[in-house]
C-alpha cells in the first residue's frame, strides 16, 4: 500500500488594531471587529473564506462523497472556529459533516495557537484543555493526535504527548535532523515507547503550498501528471508521503486563477486509480508500520523560514521582550477570575503577533511582511506593548 496523508492548518488570529498610547487606561477595545479598520479581523476573515474556505472545503467534500477512499486531516484554532462560528457557520457545518462521514480527522493543538509550551507549562496545557473541549463541543470527536503551533517540537513535547496519551505527533522532516532517512516512513520519538511520529514531507510539501504558480520555478506549471511522476518517484523510499500545507494554500496563497482548485480535484482520483493507492487519516497513517527508527530532536524544529527554528517568533529584542511580558501577567491574570480579561490576554499570546515583529530580510522577510497587517514590525511592537500596558492598567484597577 501507498498512502497520501493530507493534512491541512485551518487557522486565523485575533489581530490587534492600531492602539495608540493615548487610548491605555481610556479604551480596552483591542480587537476591531468591523469594515472600519484596516486589519478589521471581520473584513480577513470574509476575504479568506470567499478566497479559500469555502470553494476548499466545499470542494474537498464533493470529492469524498465521490471517492470514499479519500480522506483528510485537519488541525483548527479556537480562534478561527470563533470567528467562523460569528461569521461563516456554513464553514464549520461543512466540517462536521466531513467527520461524521468519517474521512475526516482533527487533529490537537493549543486553542489559541500560542507559543506556551515554551513559556508556560500550566497554560500550555490549560490551551490544549480548552481546545479539546472546544472540537469535542462542535464536532463530537476528541482529537488523537497532536500537533503544536508552527509545527515546534523537540524531544521533551514527543515525552509530553505520549504522557497525555496521544498516538501520534506532527514535526517537520528537515534534512538535518533525517539526514540519510526518508520522512516516508513512521518513526518513534526518542525516549517514546507508544508515539508515533509522523514528518512532513517539505519537498513535496512545498511544491504545492510555494512553488505552484512561481512562472521562475524551472518546474513551472506543476501538472498532476507530473506531480503524480514525482510521488511514485519518492515511494521507493517509503511508502507514506505526508502532505502538510495550511489550508489557506488553496485559493488565497495560490490563488484561483493560477488553477490550484483544478489540480487538486485532477490529483485525487489520478492517485486512487491505482490500486495499491490510499489517502489516510493521521492516526491511521501512524499505524501504516510499526516504526522504522527512533528520531531525536533536542533542539525545537518549526515549519517555518530557512533555518526551521524559532527564529521567526524569536529571534530579536522586541518579540522576546513581548513575549516575556505577556506570559510574565499569567497569575495575575488569571487571579481576578475576570472572564474578558483573561480572554483579551490569551488572544494576545497567539503566535502571530511575535510573527509580524519579526525583522528578518531576504526571502523570509517578504513571507513575513506578507502576512502581517502592520506596516512594519516596529508598529506592530508599539501597539502590542501599549495594550499590555492597559491590561496592567486594568489590573491594578
Amino acid at each position: 500500500m501507498r498512502a497520501i496523508c493530507l493534512y491541512l492548518h485551518i487557522h486565523q488570529p485575533i489581530r490587534y488594531r492600531e492602539y495608540s498610547i493615548f487610548d491605555v487606561g481610556n479604551n480596552s477595545n483591542y480587537y476591531v471587529d468591523n469594515f472600519n479598520g484596516r486589519q478589521s479581523n471581520e473584513r480577513i476573515f470574509k476575504k479568506v473564506a470567499e478566497k479559500s474556505y469555502y470553494p476548499m472545503l466545499s470542494l474537498l467534500l464533493d470529492n469524498m462523497k465521490k471517492y470514499p477512499e479519500f480522506k483528510v486531516s485537519f488541525s483548527i484554532t479556537g480562534t478561527w472556529l470563533e470567528q467562523a462560528e460569528k461569521w461563516g457557520p456554513e464553514l464549520i457545518e461543512l466540517i462536521r459533516k466531513m467527520v461524521e462521514m468519517g474521512q475526516c480527522e482533527i487533529v490537537g493543538e493549543t486553542y489559541y495557537h500560542s507559543l506556551a509550551y515554551f513559556y508556560n507549562l500550566d497554560e500550555f496545557n490549560d490551551q490544549v484543555k480548552m481546545h479539546a473541549e472546544t472540537i469535542e463541543r462542535f464536532f463530537g470527536v476528541k482529537p488523537k493526535a497532536f500537533r503544536n503551533t508552527e509545527f515546534a517540537y523537540n524531544d521533551s513535547l514527543a515525552r509530553w504527548a505520549e504522557s497525555q496519551g496521544y498516538n501520534a505527533i506532527l514535526a517537520e522532516g528537515w534534512d538535518r535532523i533525517l539526514e540519510w532517512r526518508s520522512p516516508n516512513h513512521v518513526y518513534r520519538p526518542i525516549g517514546c515507547q507508544k508515539l508515533k511520529l509522523l514528518l512532513k514531507n517539505y519537498r513535496l510539501s512545498d511544491d504545492i503550498a510555494f512553488r505552484f504558480s512561481n512562472r521562475g520555478w524551472s518546474e513551472w506549471p506543476l501538472t498532476v501528471p507530473k506531480y503524480q511522476d514525482w510521488l511514485n518517484n519518492d515511494c521507493l523510499r517509503g511508502n507514506l508521503i505526508n502532505l502538510f500545507m495550511d489550508f489557506e494554500t488553496f485559493g488565497e496563497h495560490q490563488w484561483r486563477d493560477t488553477g490550484i482548485f483544478d489540480f487538486v480535484s485532477t490529483l485525487i482520483p489520478s492517485w486512487l486509480s491505482e490500486y495499491e493507492n490510499k489517502f489516510v487519516t493521521v492516526s491511521e497513517a501512524a499505524e501504516i508500520e510499526p516504526p522504522v527508527g527512533e528520531i531525536s530532536m533536542p533542539d525545537t524544529v518549526t515549519w517555518a523560514d530557512t533555518e526551521r527554528d524559532l527564529s521567526a517568533w524569536l529571534s530579536n529584542s522586541m518579540q522576546c521582550a513581548a513575549m516575556d511580558q505577556i506570559y510574565s501577567l499569567r497569575n495575575s491574570i488569571l487571579n481576578t477570575h475576570d472572564g474578558k480579561l483573561i480572554a483579551d490576554w490569551r488572544y494576545l499570546t497567539t503566535s502571530d503577533h511575535p510573527y509580524s515583529m519579526c525583522t528578518k530580510y531576504w526571502n523570509d522577510g517578504d513571507v513575513h511582511a506578507y502576512f502581517s497587517a502592520y506596516a512594519s514590525p516596529y508598529e506592530s511592537f508599539m501597539y502590542y506593548m501599549n495594550i499590555l500596558r492597559d491590561i496592567e492598567y486594568r489590573l491594578k484597577k
